[in-house]
């Protein structure tokens, strides 16, 4: 199969794998956000979430194109290396025209990975993970409680300043990631190269601010949300 022999075919399971994942983001921090205006809305989206076959199917689907994305990721970086060479070990001066972060992909890629197993575990693992298992309170708060476990999570600034990395080495990454499957699906040309290039970085910059603003306001204010104070 093309999409698996072939370089430009991985290419292309890479962009589709990324797009579907910032739309993922998108829609996870707009609903993160609703925590900075009300705790009982937050929870309320949670539970519905929680409570749905369609929910756990989504996360499955999305579990599946992490892990796509990760190994073809991995994939195509041996690729690259191999046919490089001993060239790889080469001193050579960074060219004018290739991005930091395009050089960096692989540590940056790293880098997201761990911050996503971090944020499973603080919130996945403790909310839509207990409730399948029989145990609401498994992380010490009722599964539905996404609230809560905000207010746990960043009430420790060691997960803060993990948290703002993570964001930091995200935005690199789809900065970067953005505008190449645009590229690589063929949806660009000389006008709209750049443009993609400035609509990719905006938009994967307002998507990052919306987790940091989350982050850093119940870091510095406790869970104080409104009349609601945890």
């Amino acid at each position: 199969m093309w999409l698996c022999d072939s370089s430009i075919g991985r290419k292309v399971v890479m962009s589709v794998t990324g797009i579907a994942l910032v739309l993922f983001l998108t829609f996870h921090a707009s609903m993160n956000v609703v925590a900075l205006f009300s705790a009982e809305g937050y929870n309320m989206i949670c539970e519905f979430l929680g409570s749905n076959w369609y929910a756990v199917a989504a996360t499955l689907a999305l579990a599946a194109l992490v892990v796509i994305h990760i190994i073809y990721a991995f994939w195509l970086t041996m690729q690259n290396r191999k046919a490089r060479g001993n060239n790889r070990y080469d001193v050579t001066s960074k060219p004018d025209k290739v991005e930091w972060a395009s050089q960096n992909m692989l540590v940056l890629g790293i880098i997201v990975v761990l911050g996503m197993v971090l944020h499973l575990y603080n919130f996945w693992y403790n909310m839509m993970f207990a409730e399948l298992m029989g145990d609401p309170y498994m992380g010490g708060l009722h599964a539905t409680d996404g609230y809560g476990y905000i207010v746990k999570t960043f009430s420790c600034p060691v997960y803060t300043v993990l948290y703002i990395i993570w964001l930091a080495a995200l935005w690199f990454h789809l900065t970067h990631g953005f505008w190449s499957a645009i590229q690589t699906l063929g949806w660009n040309g000389k006008v709209w190269f750049n443009r993609w290039k400035c609509i990719g970085n905006i938009y994967t910059t307002i998507v990052i601010l919306m987790f940091l603003v989350v982050a850093l306001y119940f870091s510095f204010c406790g869970g104080c949300s409104g009349s609601v104070c945890y």
